[in-house]
C-alpha cells in the first residue's frame, strides 16, 4: 500500500481560506481504529459550505472535507470489521472534526460504520449518500403516523426543495409507499422530472410565501421539509390532525415565526432529522431498507460522478440552488 494518498485539503492561514488537491501521508490519519480504502464519496449542502470557507463549522485546520464515503477496510484493529468488508459512514462529524471523505483514504472509529448490505455496493451506496439516507428517515417518520402512533393512514404528502438531493429521493421513497406526492419548486422545467420521480403534483414555491394564519386548512398528512424558515410557519398551518412534520434541512432560513395552534389543537408533530447522529442499529435498519424502495435505475439518471478537480468546479452551484440531484465523488478519477 502507498505511503502517500490524494486528498481534498482546506485551509484557513493569516485569515486566507485556500482549497487544494494535495496528496498526504497516510501518517497523518490519525483518527480512530479502521483503515478504509475509499471508493466514493458524495457532495451534499454541507460539504459544500465548508468547501467555501469552513462554514463555521470545521475548527482545525488544514483539513480534510467530505461527510461521508463507502469503500472497503484495509486494516481494522476492531472485531466488529476484518480486512475486505464493505462498509459506509455517513455522519458523526466526520468531514467536521475529524478528517472525511474526499480521499483516497480515510481512519476512522469503528462505531461510525456499517457493514453495506448485501442487496447494495459501494457505488449505489453513495448514490444514495446523506441525502438518501436522510431522505429515509424522513420517510420513515412520515410513516411513523399510521405504524408507530397509529393515526388515520397517510395520503397528502407533501415534499419541499424537491429537485435536491434530499428531496428528489424522498419523493420516490413516499411514491413507493404508497402515498400521494405534492412536490414544491420554484424550477418550472423540472416538473416533468419530478412527476416520474412518483410526484403526483407540482406546487409553484411562491404559494408558500407571505403571512400565515393561525391555522389553515388542514391539507397534509406528512410533509418531508427541506427548507425550513418562513416556509415552515406556513406548512405546519396545513398540515392534518395527528400529522408529522420531517424537518432534515434550514436551506431557507434558521428561524420561524409560529405558534401553539398546530401542535395543541391538531396535534402535529414536529420530527427533526438529525442524520449525523442516528443510532447504529437505526442506520442499519435504514440501509437494509434502502434497497426495497429505492430505483437506482432512476437515480443514475440524476447522478453525476466527478473526480476532485471537477468537485472544485461545481460545489458552488449547489449553494446558489443550480445544482439538482445527485454528485457523486470519485477520488480515484
Amino acid at each position: 500500500m502507498s505511503e502517500k494518498f490524494k486528498a481534498i485539503v482546506i485551509d484557513n492561514q493569516n485569515e486566507k481560506f485556500t482549497r487544494e488537491i494535495q496528496e498526504i501521508d497516510i501518517s497523518h490519519l490519525k483518527d480512530g481504529n479502521v483503515l478504509v480504502k475509499i471508493d466514493y464519496s458524495s457532495l451534499n449542502f454541507k460539504d459544500a459550505m465548508i468547501l467555501k470557507d469552513g462554514g463555521r463549522i470545521v475548527r482545525k485546520f488544514p483539513f480534510v472535507p467530505g461527510i461521508d464515503f463507502s469503500g472497503t477496510v484495509v486494516e481494522s484493529q476492531d472485531d466488529k470489521f476484518k480486512k475486505d468488508d464493505k462498509v459506509i459512514l455517513t455522519g458523526f462529524r466526520v468531514g467536521e472534526a475529524y478528517f472525511g471523505g474526499f480521499a483516497q483514504y480515510a481512519k476512522v472509529d469503528a462505531n461510525f460504520l456499517i457493514k453495506i448490505p448485501k442487496s447494495l455496493d459501494t457505488h449505489k451506496s453513495m448514490m444514495l449518500g446523506t441525502a438518501g439516507f436522510t431522505a429515509l428517515l424522513c420517510s420513515f417518520a412520515v410513516k411513523a403516523k399510521e405504524e408507530l402512533l397509529l393515526g388515520e393512514k397517510v395520503k397528502d404528502v407533501l415534499v419541499t426543495g424537491a429537485t435536491g438531493g434530499v428531496g428528489s429521493i424522498a419523493i420516490m421513497i413516499l411514491s413507493k409507499m404508497g402515498y400521494d406526492v405534492h412536490a414544491v419548486t420554484g424550477k418550472k422545467d423540472k416538473n416533468d422530472y419530478l412527476k416520474d420521480l412518483g410526484a403526483k403534483n407540482i406546487i409553484d414555491r411562491k404559494e408558500f410565501e407571505g403571512e400565515s394564519k393561525l391555522l389553515e386548512k388542514g391539507v397534509w398528512d406528512g410533509v418531508v421539509d427541506n427548507v425550513g424558515g418562513a416556509y415552515l410557519t406556513k406548512i405546519l398551518a396545513q398540515t392534518k390532525p395527528g400529522g408529522i412534520v420531517a424537518l432534515p434541512g434550514n436551506a431557507g432560513g434558521i428561524k420561524i415565526n409560529t405558534n401553539c395552534m398546530p401542535f395543541v389543537i391538531r396535534g402535529v408533530k414536529l420530527w427533526g432529522i438529525d442524520s449525523s447522529g442516528s443510532s447504529i442499529k437505526r442506520r442499519e435498519f435504514i440501509w437494509n431498507e434502502a434497497a426495497k424502495l429505492i430505483d437506482f435505475s432512476k437515480v443514475q439518471l440524476f447522478t453525476k460522478e466527478v473526480s476532485f478537480t471537477e468537485l472544485l468546479d461545481v460545489y458552488p452551484k449547489l449553494l446558489k440552488g443550480e445544482l439538482f440531484g445527485r454528485t457523486i465523488v470519485n477520488p480515484n478519477k
